[in-house]
């Protein structure tokens, strides 16, 4: 049972082949036998609970579609019952008393958790290797990193601990995962997932998301945990777009006419052979399917770097300050006074990496250095968005959808990033504009390069645009079975 798609499962628990108890007991059973690291926490008696709760919706004839279906949750949403740490020490045991909305949004539907997704601490991270919990291997390679910081999540449905879970994505952290470990993800438009419950990290950035086998699935799951949420002030009121819609109404549609556009600035330097060969494979592929190529331009791509590390670090130091050993979470012992905990709670208590990016994002914030960084990263922020503006939606628009590759190579090997932070920014190069912009963007498995580590296509589409997304993703898998492929052993 635990190779097939949610839609596989769904179908199975409504005829009565198998019970949700029965399911969740066997994915359960894999989970401990795992030694990838990819859960931080289970409980087995909380999950059957509520696999006892579906199986009854399931009888009495009120089940939804995915009603029964298990899934884990991203360690950066909170959970009543599970520990929420958000990959920290400074989190390590600490239990929510009310659930994300996601969460919630997802318990509505039936669905049943099988615990917390192991991740970069605070989401901070490309490679899942900064977690205070230990670094997450990648299944198809155990000696490579998974992505991150949804690295958990990706890991999760690739050696098919779950069929399908949830990821946060603030410069890429869905969609760089994805494509590491060989699954399917989507970042939707910003604002169309509800922030509520979600452990903040950069607030004007970070969007949750769904990760599963297909895009078949991740519709599904979209369906379920978008829409309005009134208790959070960034999610899109249903004037603007938050309104619940199906998002699988496009799957099946023909791509006769789409417009592919491909920008000159994804396929440059820095692209290793081996990605760009997959990527120009898929896109061939898609010129069979009926699409067209169009070449353009994002001229402003280079700057998403630089804009990037100067708003997300001074977001992140706003954020985090209120973890300052006072209201909960940890503390450390041995201090003479008020400031001497904060302190030493603060440096026992985050990472290098949290503590990187804080400094840097309250440097940027000082007085003095405002306008010449902070300021200017969101101007550029501004050109890079009218970038996309323009070949996507102004009047002299060329393409429907962009595609490229979703990071320059594949997964690296765990350590070899560790003390070069640097390095493992540049490798966000193709994912950062897309996040600054607000738009939606996914990843989809098109092949393997060196060592036989999967490689992702990146597509990204307009405002509120995932439901086309999702089926020329669909699309290109009804036609190809990369998204089929598992590790071995699975």
């Amino acid at each position: 049972m635990h190779t097939k798609t949610i839609k596989e499962l769904s179908a199975l628990l409504q005829s009565k082949a198998i019970t949700a108890t029965e399911l969740a007991t066997q994915f359960l059973d894999r989970i401990e036998q795992s030694d990838l690291n990819a859960f931080l926490h289970m409980d087995r008696a909380l999950t059957l609970a509520q696999a006892a709760e579906a199986d009854k919706r399931i009888a009495d004839g009120t089940a939804g579609p995915l009603t029964g279906v298990p899934i884990a949750h991203k360690d950066i949403f909170v959970t009543k019952g599970w520990r929420s740490t958000a990959g920290s020490k400074m989190l390590a045991n600490y239990v929510s008393p009310f659930d994300a909305t996601v969460v919630e949004k997802f318990q509505k539907a039936g669905m049943v958790t099988l615990g917390k997704l192991n991740c970069d601490e605070f989401a901070m991270g490309s490679a899942n290797e900064n977690s205070a919990f230990g670094a997450v291997k990648n299944p198809w390679d155990k000696s490579a990193v998974p992505g991150g910081s949804s690295g958990g999540s990706a890991a999760a449905v690739a050696a098919r601990l779950a069929p399908g879970v949830t990821g946060t994505d603030t410069g890429g952290s869905i969609r760089q995962p994805a494509a590491f470990c060989g699954i399917t993800g989507i970042k939707p438009t910003y604002g169309r997932v509800s922030r509520f419950g979600m452990i903040a990290f950069a607030s004007s950035l970070d969007q949750g998301g769904p990760m599963a086998q297909t895009a078949e699935d991740c519709a599904l799951l979209l369906n379920a945990m978008a829409g309005f949420d009134e208790r959070d002030s960034t999610s899109l009121s249903p004037e603007l777009g938050g309104v619940d819609e199906d998002f699988t109404r496009e799957l099946g549609q023909p791509l006769t006419g789409l417009r592919i556009g491909v920008p000159k600035e994804y396929f440059g330097e820095g692209l290793s052979k081996d990605v760009e060969d997959a990527v120009r494979a898929a896109l061939a592929k898609y010129v069979e399917l009926g699409a067209t190529l169009v070449d353009i331009s994002l001229p402003n791509t280079k700057l998403s770097i630089p804009a990037y590390y100067m708003i997300a670090p001074a977001e992140a130091s706003s954020n985090l300050s209120r973890f300052d050993g006072v209201r909960y979470g940890f503390r450390a012992e041995g201090y003479k006074d008020l400031q001497d905990m904060y302190r030493k709670t603060r440096d026992q208590g985050f990472g290098n990496e949290v503590k990187r990016r804080i400094m840097v994002g309250t440097y940027v914030l000082c007085h003095g250095y405002y306008d010449a960084y902070y300021l200017k990263a969101q101007k550029i922020r501004r050109l890079i968005a009218q970038d996309f503006e323009k070949v996507l939606n102004g009047p002299d628009a060329v393409c429907d959808v962009i595609m490229g590759p979703v990071a320059p190579t594949v997964a690296w090997d765990l350590g070899d990033k560790s003390d070069d932070p640097v390095a493992a920014y540049l490798a966000d190069i193709y994912t950062l504009s897309t996040s600054l912009a607000g738009l939606p963007g996914m990843s989809i498995p098109v092949g393997f390069g060196a060592k036989n580590r999967p490689v992702g296509l990146q597509i990204i589409g307009k405002h509120f645009g995932e439901a086309r997304l999702l089926n020329v993703a669909h699309a290109y898998q009804q036609a190809t079975d990369w998204h089929t492929r598992a590790p071995a052993g699975v």
